[in-house]
Formats: C-alpha cells, sequence, structure tokens
C-alpha cells in the first residue's frame, strides 16, 4: 500500500483481487443531510469497476431502501442495499418503520446512533484529541435550534430490555433482517445481542467495537461471537486515528478471523475514496502478518453471508 503526505493512500492490486466479491456493509454516501464524497449511483459504477459486489448505504436520518432500489436499476449487477436507523428522526425503537423497511427490501437495522444515551454521554466526555464526527456536528446545530430528539434506551433501570425494543426484533426476526448494534454501551450490546439471539435473529453485527463510544474488551467480543454475532472492523476507526491498528489487529487475532466483518465506514469528503476502503484495509491486515484467507473470509465470506442471506 503506497502513501504520500499529499494523497489518500493506494490500495495494490493483491488486494484488490482479495476482496473482489466483497460487499462494504457500512458506507455514507450523497445523497445525505450532510456533505459526502461520491453519491450513491456514481459510487455503484466505481464498485463494478473494481470488481466489489455491492454495499449497504447507511444514515443516520432516513431510510435508504427506496435508494438502493432505484440505484440497483441504474446500474445492475451491483448490490446497492438499503437500511434504517432507529434514531429520532424515525421515531427512535419504531417498529413499524422496521416493518415497513423490511417490506421495501432494506437489509440492515441499525440500532440507535447518534440519539442513543451512550453516545449522548460520550459526546458530552469525549476522549482527547479525539476529532469531531460530521454527524456530531449536526446534532450540535439542531441542539442550537432547540431541536433535540428524546434520548433513546435500550434497557430499562433494571438493566432489562425495554417492550419497544423486543417488539422491534420480533420484527427483524421475521424479515430476516441484519441487526447492527449502532452506538450502544458495551453492557447494553451484550443485553441487546442476547435478546437478539434469543428473539431469533439469525444475522447480527457488531458494530465498530472499537470505536471510542464503545471500546468493547476481548472478553465481551468473544461473547457476542459465541452468539453468532460478527465484529465489525471499520477502516475508518483506527485510519482516523480514534484507536491504533495494533489494537484492531490485536482484537481480531483474539477473536478470531472468522468472526469478524470489515467494512469501510467511508463517504466523508476528507477520507480516502470509498471503493478504495475494503483494499486499503486488507493491505492493512496483510502487512500485520495476517494471511490471504484470512481477510478473503473477513472481507467476502462474511460480508456475503449477512448481505445474501440464505433460507
Amino acid at each position: 500500500m503506497s502513501d504520500t503526505s499529499n494523497a489518500h493512500p493506494t490500495p495494490t492490486a493483491r488486494a484488490r483481487e482479495i476482496v473482489a466479491g466483497a460487499y462494504d456493509t457500512h458506507v455514507h454516501v450523497a445523497p445525505d443531510v450532510m456533505r459526502r464524497r461520491i453519491d450513491d449511483v456514481t459510487l455503484a459504477r466505481r464498485f463494478s469497476e473494481v470488481g466489489l459486489a455491492g454495499f449497504v448505504l447507511k444514515s443516520h436520518y432516513v431510510p435508504t431502501a427506496e435508494r438502493a432500489e432505484v440505484v440497483r436499476g441504474i446500474v445492475p449487477g451491483v448490490g446497492a442495499l438499503g437500511a434504517l436507523t432507529l434514531n429520532g428522526s424515525v421515531g427512535g425503537l419504531n417498529p413499524v418503520a422496521v416493518e415497513i423497511a423490511g417490506r421495501q427490501g432494506a437489509r440492515v437495522v441499525w440500532l440507535p446512533t447518534v440519539d442513543c444515551a451512550n453516545e449522548r454521554a460520550s459526546r458530552a466526555d469525549p476522549a482527547p484529541g479525539t476529532p469531531v464526527p460530521m454527524w456530531a456536528a449536526l446534532q450540535d446545530e439542531l441542539a442550537e435550534q432547540g431541536i433535540v430528539a428524546p434520548t433513546i434506551e435500550v434497557v430499562d433501570d433494571h438493566g432489562e430490555i425495554r417492550p419497544e425494543l423486543l417488539a422491534v426484533l420480533a420484527v427483524i426476526a421475521k424479515h430476516d433482517l441484519v441487526l447492527a448494534t449502532g452506538h450502544l454501551s458495551g453492557p447494553e450490546i451484550v443485553e441487546v445481542v442476547d435478546a437478539a439471539a434469543d428473539a431469533g435473529v439469525r444475522h447480527i453485527i457488531v458494530t465498530h467495537p472499537e470505536f471510542t463510544s464503545q471500546q468493547l474488551d476481548v472478553a465481551t467480543q468473544r461473547h457476542l461471537a459465541e452468539r453468532s454475532a460478527l465484529l465489525e472492523r471499520c477502516f475508518t476507526t483506527p485510519y482516523t486515528g480514534k484507536v491504533s491498528w495494533d489494537l484492531v489487529f490485536e482484537h481480531i487475532r483474539a477473536t478470531g478471523p472468522e468472526n469478524s466483518i470489515l467494512s469501510s465506514d467511508l463517504g466523508q469528503p476528507f477520507n480516502p475514496p470509498v471503493e478504495d476502503g475494503l483494499a486499503l484495509l486488507a493491505d492493512r491486515l496483510l502487512d500485520a502478518g495476517f494471511s490471504e484467507g484470512d481477510v478473503h473470509t473477513m472481507a467476502v465470506v462474511n460480508s456475503r453471508r449477512v448481505a445474501e442471506p440464505t433460507p
């Protein structure tokens, strides 16, 4: 992987080949309520050019299943997949929104991100030197206007899963959607994953467990993997300096590549091209001593497992 001080790194041909056929299950692209590096149709064309199978359109604020269907019609052969994030803009833990998303062909449901209790607390006490995400700036702007969604709690005062979340999990299981844990805290994630597995949810992704508002330790990650959850390793988390690359590598080794899924979390204007994210992450992993088979499993096998479910 080459890199210069004036340009983004460029993935190697070897890395491109290893991740060919993968889905990037976590991207942020236009149209959106904040500036993005690329739009969804152009991204689909670029994915086709570099041999990637598709991507999941994530928005913190709006459902994306309709957009995804339009993109698939314009760029056949690339699996643009829709999603829903259960923040205040869609009514929080709203089973009606999940039901509609399921009927529209959405693939992933993220639990609350910007409006969950853990993220609100984390933002109030940020880690030193942590850059402010683009969505955080938007949240601050809304707050200045007096537009603040209620904090969304997934467990009650006794640590029990709230009834409204149980209703959401039932709908996710019915439509065989993928549950992603959003920006919940470690203890909340454990409770939610256990409840989701018990409710019959077949596909669970633990959203960026190294992220500053999650920071899940190895023991917790191993427990989640035992409940058949995949641990998401996002390119941007170490690339933007939130954690070290070595910590991510350590966690993958400790929990097993078979339990990890690679994604980019790209789309920000100042970060590398979205279509390069998986290959750039592959290069980092290869340089750290992971085998081509390990990387292929995390990038291709596991992403296709959640993007293209079997009955």
